[in-house]
């Protein structure tokens, strides 16, 4: 049996191909949908792309047939615009734009249709379940959070083989079921706080032992066991995608600044550090800022400031020598402009990275947890030769109303590529922040 799918204008802006995602079903799209999109398409941002974007969908939809109709999909479904059937609902429920588009599924419901209601919009779905209507989100980019790739195993092995593995420093897997640049904790089985740490090499098949534990770029040094593995991820030639999750304080971007500043100004491997992150507030929005962009930017980009300090003074470049070689301290913001002064070290807001092609950089895309998959896509797609990724975020820390912690675009990433040989996954445990954000993470 066929059945209709009614979508939410929400659907349509977090993914526009949406409309082709129902196989031999019928899609629906009430007025009131084509009307919100009318109203969204004329926004700068990625809501006003999404919506014009869908609405050039709609278009050449039309011209292949009459979509009031419905225009078939080679799949053996249909895709139409409906404006005329609508069922009577509750006085409560006052004329407005959702509850049209809720009148509109119920309508069709009554009608006779087998009728599922899409959206990503929670309380949409209420109302909708309440008025007797079959609900779902939109589940075609949703991962399931509690089975996410944690990007490493434990393997108890004898005793012997870690001696081994620390003199010949590779040694063929003894779980088969790795995958490309997973990390290993590889523990006796005689003796518990006898270990190795480990990375399967796709180029040499084997598990080799990991180099970059005992790193310490711009003064800081892992702190526990999933630290030196992100540290190997972002440190490895091998490896141009990573992607890192943690609760607050398990030093994700910390971590990706350190690395991502000794590569670009003590290695000189990358022509520039561009540092990105959706500008999405947390609770009320203050409103317009003034000032250039690149003032404007750094109020959304005071955490990397601050931990571009804390780096400064934990590397000990706040000081400089004078010509008797005596130490003199320097204020370590004014280290940081001088940073941004060699044109190695850039902030860029996420809407301008769209349409460059970006080549020999180190790129750290901060708080991913807001990103639809669609926007990842499109930033991702963005690394030209030789450019490395950093994608850090907390999937349970999110300000977009539209996204969860399974359908977001960072748990996307890690889950999509979770076997590539160029890419790296870590999920970091521990908050090292402090003992109160540790304590907070686990409390609140």
């Amino acid at each position: 049996m066929k059945k209709t799918f009614v979508l939410d204008t929400n659907v349509l802006i977090h993914d526009p191909d949406s409309i082709y995602s129902f196989n031999d079903n019928n899609v629906v799209l009430p007025l009131t949908v084509i009307e919100e999109l009318d109203g969204l398409k004329k926004f700068p941002d990625e809501r006003g792309r999404n919506a014009r974007r869908a609405t050039r969908k709609l278009d050449n939809l039309r011209i292949k047939g009459n979509i009031a109709r419905g225009v078939k999909t080679k799949e053996g479904g249909s895709i139409r615009v409906e404006m005329s059937v609508k069922a009577k609902l509750p006085i409560a429920l006052v004329n407005k734009a959702d509850n049209d588009i809720l009148a509109m599924a119920l309508g069709l419901k009554e009608s006779g249709e087998t009728v599922i209601f899409i959206s990503k919009d929670i309380n949409m779905r209420i109302k909708a379940e309440v008025l007797g209507l079959e609900v779902q989100d939109f589940e075609k980019s949703k991962v399931n959070i509690d089975e996410l790739y944690k990007g490493w195993k434990e393997i108890e092995v004898e005793d012997k083989i870690i001696d081994e593995f620390h003199r010949q420093k590779k040694m063929p897997s003894p779980d088969k079921d790795i995958i490309p640049q997973q990390f290993v904790l590889l523990r006796s089985d005689s003796d518990p706080k006898k270990t190795a740490l480990a990375r399967y090499s796709p180029k040499e098949e084997l598990l080799v032992k990991i180099n970059h534990d005992s790193s310490s770029p711009w003064g800081l040094k892992p702190l526990n066991l999933e630290q030196s593995f992100a540290f190997e991820a972002i440190l490895n030639e091998e490896i141009k995608l990573v992607t890192l999750v943690g609760i607050a304080g398990t030093g994700k971007t910390l971590l990706a600044l350190a690395c991502g500043l000794y590569l670009t100004f003590d290695r000189e491997m990358y022509r520039r550090l561009l540092i990105s992150r959706p500008v999405v507030p947390m609770g009320k929005d203050i409103g317009y800022l003034p000032g250039s962009k690149e003032e404007k930017l750094a109020n959304w980009m005071g955490a990397f400031y601050d931990n571009l300090e804390f780096l400064v003074e934990t590397s000990g470049k706040n000081f400089s020598k004078n010509p008797e070689g005596k130490k003199i301290p320097k204020k370590s913001s004014a280290i940081v402009e001088d940073l941004f002064s060699t044109g190695k070290l850039e902030m860029e807001a996420l809407t301008y990275l769209r349409g460059r092609s970006i080549p020999s950089q180190f790129i750290i895309i901060d708080e991913a947890q807001n990103l639809t998959p669609l926007e990842v896509k499109t930033i991702v797609s963005r690394a030209g030769k030789d450019t490395k990724v950093i994608v850090t975020g907390d999937p349970y820390q999110i300000d977009n109303p539209y996204l969860d912690s399974s359908s977001n675009g960072l748990t996307y990433l890690a889950e999509k590529f979770k076997g590539q040989n160029i890419f790296a996954h870590v999920t970091l445990g521990k908050s090292e922040r402090s003992d109160l954000a540790a304590l907070a993470a686990e409390l609140l």
